[in-house]
């Protein structure tokens, strides 16, 4: 029988799902930003301040690890986590503000790439939010960072089918430009969930 010296702290997996179910907020609220008739302010607004509580969760994490004398696992491990799941919120609130600043949901309809970007991101965040209790056991999560690694490679397809689209000349030089600047970040946010995924493998691989 193995037996682990480290205490289960539960105070760290919550925080955990909690950073973890506000990206599902995030990408609900991205979802919203692509719907006709909708406040675009209010929307930018409500995920702006989905992005303060995300932070305000990290900082929480950071200060219990540094009062924390034995952590559940390592602590460079729990920064890690942390820090990456706040960069995810980090993109997933560039990408909505931009489509407000620039005014890009007034244009008659967005690229359905980016809309199956926006899919992608959606069903990352899901899942992840899903997973993460399961920190606490370390079981059952193999399925889990083998989907986000399935889903960041649809993500690049969309991703590389949207820039063909943008390039095409269906859209003049300037909304090139800004939706190019969108379509980064949620790249980068696709990418940010691997990250995670990537990281919590390494966790499960240390603590079996």
């Amino acid at each position: 029988m193995k037996f682990s010296f480290r205490p289960v702290e539960g105070a760290f997996y919550e925080l955990f799902t909690r950073a973890a179910y506000n990206l599902v907020k995030g990408t609900e609220l991205l979802n919203e930003l692509a719907l006709p008739g909708v406040d675009v302010q209010s929307v930018a607004d409500r995920l702006t301040d989905v992005e303060h509580d995300s932070d305000s969760i990290t900082h929480e994490l950071y200060k219990k690890i540094n009062s924390t004398f034995i952590t559940p696992f390592d602590r460079e491990d729990i920064y890690s986590l942390g820090s990456q799941l706040d960069d995810v919120m980090d993109h997933l609130e560039a990408a909505g503000n931009l489509l407000y600043l620039y005014g890009l949901t007034a244009l008659p309809s967005l690229p359905r790439e980016m809309h199956e970007l926006v899919t992608v991101l959606d069903q990352q965040a899901k899942i992840t939010a899903e997973a993460m209790p399961r920190l606490r056991s370390m079981k059952n999560l193999e399925e889990y960072w083998i989907e986000i690694n399935r889903l960041e490679n649809d993500g690049d397809r969309a991703y590389r089918m949207l820039l063909v689209r943008l390039f095409s000349g269906e859209y003049d030089a300037l909304t090139v430009l800004k939706m190019k600047e969108v379509v980064d970040e949620l790249e980068a946010a696709c990418d940010a969930f691997e990250h995670v995924a990537n990281t919590i493998e390494t966790i499960a691989v240390k603590e079996s």
